[in-house]
């Protein structure tokens, strides 16, 4: 049983998400986000960096994945994502939670099965997922999203790891 927290990074708004992952079935914890305003950069990225903490602190995640950056239109906007994701991964490692980071397509191949999926498609899924009685705020639900990709990836390996030790074994008998 592992308590995942997952991050979409933003500086105007950061989400997060948290899910309990046991075996292949996932539990919701809690989710929100970091509403940053219109302050200048620093502040808002002091923001992240205590807000992350405070999350941290309150539910005692065992591991953290984040949305890796991707290169949009803007490059101003790409360099401020940089910077959110940064402040939010020194939270992280500073409580000495591991970092794992997915780009928008594994997360959406993940949760939805489509890598090109839309936010309304993964808002869906996972309600759908979680079970949760009402759609969560789309930052939030990208998060818990994240959350969810880093649990079933986790998962797979250790099926990986799992089919390797049979066949080492096999070979040596």
């Amino acid at each position: 049983m592992a308590i995942i927290l997952g991050i979409d990074p933003g500086s105007r708004l950061t989400g997060y998400g948290l899910v309990e992952f046991q075996g292949a079935k996932y539990t919701y914890v809690a989710s929100g986000c970091i509403r940053l305003g219109e302050k200048p950069l620093a502040e808002r990225l002091k923001m992240i960096f205590l807000g992350v903490s405070q999350i941290i602190e309150q539910y005692q995640p065992d591991t953290f994945a984040i949305e890796q950056v991707f290169m949009a239109h803007n490059p101003d906007s790409a360099l401020k994502l940089g910077q959110a994701r940064g402040a939010a991964i020194v939270a992280a490692t500073m409580s000495d939670l591991m970092v794992s980071e997915y780009s928008a397509r594994q997360v959406k191949q993940a949760v939805v099965g489509n890598g090109g999926a839309d936010k309304k498609q993964v808002q869906h899924m996972v309600k759908t997922l979680l079970a949760l009685p009402s759609m969560p705020q789309a930052d939030a639900a990208d998060a818990l999203a994240i959350a969810m990709c880093h649990g079933h990836s986790e998962q797979n390996l250790i099926k990986l790891a799992g089919k390797a030790k049979k066949t080492v074994r096999g070979r040596l008998r």
